[in-house]
């Protein structure tokens, strides 16, 4: 399946592509509301416009929503940070193996070339 297949992943892949929207999701996948100010210290390195651009987009994706409290992930946004922690751990697998082939390919000896 290409993504021109499926336009709804390829919507939602842009929209993880912007800068510090994973990050957004994952500090508050812990499911406490944060504020804007504790949301930004928690992203990290992340100015007022870029994460009030990005918060936009993430309620307007209905990821995000805002209360009393401050910012907290929906439903959805819950369901999708929950499949990128799957993310992570197959990536960190993966990386596993990526180190394991690169040390094993140091140690074999060169074919001769014919």
């Amino acid at each position: 399946m290409s993504a021109q297949d499926n336009p709804a992943a390829t919507q939602l892949f842009s929209l993880l592509e912007s800068r510090y929207a994973i990050r957004v999701l994952r500090a508050l996948s812990d499911g406490h509301p944060q504020t804007f100010r504790l949301l930004q210290d928690s992203v990290g390195g992340v100015t007022p416009n870029t994460l009030n651009t990005r918060l936009k987009a993430l309620r307007a994706a209905l990821l995000v929503e805002h209360s009393g409290d401050g910012y907290r992930l929906t439903h959805q946004g819950h369901d999708l940070a929950r499949r990128l922690g799957e993310v992570q751990s197959f990536a960190a697998k993966w990386a596993q193996h990526q180190a394991r082939s690169t040390v094993l390919s140091m140690h074999t000896p060169a074919q001769p070339s014919l």
